[in-house]
């Protein structure tokens, strides 16, 4: 494969004819554009297995020609003539729909290559720069690009272009193209610099708002309607490898037609994860929009921009002349609007470019039916915190245990995912919770019962309740195993925006509260006793004035313990916003107080804490005193006590209790969030549709473990 064979003479078999095109291809001879040696190439029913070994070598000989054969930019321009071809053709099954489909899998496989193997931090070995002449021959416009030129072809045939059974392929191997394209951002540091070159997102990003706009709605309908990839094994072969499965069993890629696939896909381009029941056409919409709207491109100060809409970085990571350039599909996914429900703006603030409408009720469901994928987690946080009607329209919804169900259950199953999906469900979370209808809403929802809650049994509880029971789980949960802050710190402040708001909290959910404030003081009392220890531990000698040992306990104060002295505090301002304003709805609460009251005794008179728990104790006293009035015969019983506690609710009038500013914890999103979006998005790519040699991956570590995005299982 590596010379170029004799030419095949006439009636030769396909392998012969195939030997000797893939061999020109990648040989040292460069054809024109205009060479009907592309359609022949392009034509062949290419049906021969070559071995893995025999295609890299291909792969090493095409890098030393390209530079002087250009064909690597040639078939990309013959990809988009076919594809423009294909758009204006009636027939499905025309010739260039068949060329469109060799010539994209064709560029996957040297395009992919060359990435992973580029010396260049400018991936100048692609060579995609052609002489003027050439550029004639295909109406090319001189000051256009190759790479301009092609993402243009691609995304705008992804956006126009329906998604059928006669489609449906090629659209797939297109997607797998655009993560080939794309992957350079694997070469690359999680930090986007001025000086990082990726061209093909790049053009993507320089695309016109029409073509921009229909490639978003395209990609999210797709992840919507979840078209299936139509195998048929008279035209795509199956050709198995000694006694393994064949390649059309293992993997989703479909252009098995191509000499180059049978045993390169599963080994070399697609990653598969085994998922016969799900859609691979909208998983990989879903990636390679999640991929569009979390690019970042930085430009220096005085570079020409293109889109002059810029913001500037902070200065804690970047120079104060680098900017980034405005992202035009995060703008378009954030503009996306209801196909049913046409909003006028009242304040005249009309919508510029073309406006992408979506049909929000199947989006909502779906979304629903599959958040049990990080991917499907990254566009729902993207919509609930970019997209404004979007998110007026969840909090609408009368029945949002369709989305908060999946996520209270991945949560609950915390230990079988990723600490990233736990955490931006958190943020989801509380995104939504920062809005009183949807607090208000939650408590009125009552489920019937929670099939996967195994602790106990839950009948009839409200859905408030079962976010307030999970919440506390998931804080246990990360103190004893993730021991991030900022997770505990989410969780907490979830339950904070919900506590004014709460209904008739369930008796178990109020004995959880309890038990998490429990749980709290008993560590915070061991680090403060641990405190005092090293405080004794100092000799009577270096203490000099009356706050001495004030001063020496403020200074041995631990980080760990100043962290749960917040801590504390939020729960004790929770219980306080319950109390003060939702008591008389809430005697299940009042009771598991009472129930455990001398848990606050230890921290009444603790100067961080003794005014939140001055109104504890004014309830205590009031209800105390109520039961002490009472003339009951025999033992008290807990229904009988709650029985005093839901009459004396009624007559509760909050004489005597301070009143604190409410607790409002709002989301905002980090000045750089790049660099955690863009790492993520990757690494689900490279797991689920796309591997990538790690060898060549800068862009996050390639020890971390990898999870499946799906099962929740760690794999290698």
């Amino acid at each position: 494969m590596g010379g170029v064979p004799s030419t095949p003479r006439a009636g030769s078999r396909p392998k012969e004819a195939a030997e000797y095109l893939i061999g020109t291809f990648v040989g040292e001879r460069a054809y024109p554009i205009s060479s009907d040696f592309w359609q022949k190439l392009l034509d062949l029913p290419l049906t021969v297995q070559w071995p893995h070994e025999r295609i890299l070598h291909a792969c090493e000989i095409f890098v030393q020609n390209n530079h002087h054969t250009r064909h690597l930019a040639k078939v990309l321009i013959h990809l988009v003539l076919c594809l423009q071809a294909s758009m204006s053709s009636s027939a499905a099954s025309s010739a260039s729909y068949t060329r469109a489909v060799n010539a994209t899998y064709i560029s996957s496989v040297f395009l992919k290559y060359i990435i992973e193997n580029s010396k260049s931090e400018k991936f100048e070995d692609l060579c995609l720069n052609l002489d003027e002449d050439m550029k004639i021959h295909v109406t090319l416009p001189m000051d256009q690009s190759i790479e301009n030129f092609f993402m243009r072809g691609v995304l705008s045939y992804i956006g126009a272009s329906d998604v059928s059974p006669h489609s449906c392929l090629l659209h797939h191997e297109l997607l797998n193209l655009m993560f080939v394209v794309m992957s350079t951002q694997l070469r690359s540091g999680p930090s986007p610099g001025p000086k990082d070159v990726h061209p093909f997102i790049d053009a993507a990003m320089l695309q016109e708002s029409t073509v921009v706009a229909a490639v978003v709605r395209r990609l999210l309908l797709n992840f919507i309607t979840r078209p299936r990839v139509p195998f048929n094994g008279s035209n795509y072969p199956v050709f198995p490898e000694g006694s393994q499965p064949g390649v059309l069993q293992r993997v989703s890629s479909a252009a098995a037609n191509f000499v180059l696939l049978p045993y390169y896909t599963f080994n070399y381009l697609v990653s598969s994860s085994g998922e016969g029941l799900r859609s691979p056409l909208a998983d990989n919409s879903l990636l390679l929009l999640l991929i569009l709207i979390h690019y970042r491109k930085c430009v220096m100060e005085d570079e020409s921009i293109t889109n002059a809409n810029v913001e500037t970085t902070g200065i804690n990571s970047y120079m104060k002349e680098t900017y980034f350039c405005e992202n035009p599909y995060c703008k378009a996914l954030n503009s996306v609007r209801d196909i049913e429900f046409d909003r006028v703006d009242i304040e005249g603030n009309a919508q510029s470019g073309p406006v992408v409408r979506l049909p929000f009720a199947s989006l909502f469901d779906t979304l629903g039916l599959y958040l049990d994928g990080e991917s499907s987690v990254l566009l729902l946080y993207s919509l609930v915190h970019g997209n404004s009607d979007f998110m007026e329209y969840v909090l609408v919804r009368t029945d949002l245990d369709t989305l908060l169900m999946p996520i209270l259950e991945t949560l609950y199953n915390a230990s079988r995912r990723t600490p990233n999906q736990i955490y931006m469900l958190l943020i989801v979370l509380l995104i939504l919770s920062q809005d009183s209808s949807f607090n208000a809403s939650i408590h009125k929802l009552i489920l019937q019962s929670v099939p996967w809650y195994q602790e106990r049994l839950l009948h009839k509880t409200s859905l408030g309740s079962l976010m307030v029971v999970i919440l506390i789980r998931t804080v246990k949960y990360n103190l004893s195993k993730l021991r991030d802050v900022y997770l505990h710190t989410n969780c907490l402040a979830i339950l904070a925006n919900m506590a004014p708001h709460v209904h008739r909290l369930s008796a178990y959910a109020s004995q959880r509260l309890v038990s998490l404030f429990d749980m709290l003081s008993r560590k915070y009392t061991k680090l403060a006793d641990l405190r005092d220890d090293r405080v004794l531990k100092i000799m009577p000698d270096q203490f000099e004035g009356d706050n001495t040992k004030e001063d020496m306990n403020d200074m041995l104060q631990s980080p760990e313990l100043h962290i749960y002295t917040d801590f504390l505090r939020i729960v004790l301002e929770i219980f306080n916003a319950i109390l003060t304003y939702a008591l008389p709805r809430n005697p299940e609460v009042v009771y598991a107080i009472m129930h455990r009251q001398e848990l606050f005794q230890p921290l009444k008179n603790h100067p961080r804490f003794n005014e939140l728990i001055e109104n504890i104790y004014t309830v205590l006293d009031f209800f105390n005193s109520r039961m002490d009035m009472q003339q009951m015969e025999g033992e008290w019983s807990v229904d009988k006590v709650l029985q005093v506690i839901i009459i004396n609710c009624r007559s509760w009038r909050g004489e005597g209790m301070k009143m604190f500013n409410q607790l409002r914890f709002t989301y905002e999103q980090e000045n750089h969030p790049e660099e955690f979006f863009t790492p993520y998005v990757w690494r689900l790519v490279v797991f689920k549709s796309f591997s990538f040699n790690p060898d060549a991956i800068a862009l996050f570590p390639i020890d971390q473990p990898v999870y499946d995005t799906q099962s929740g299982e760690l794999a290698a």
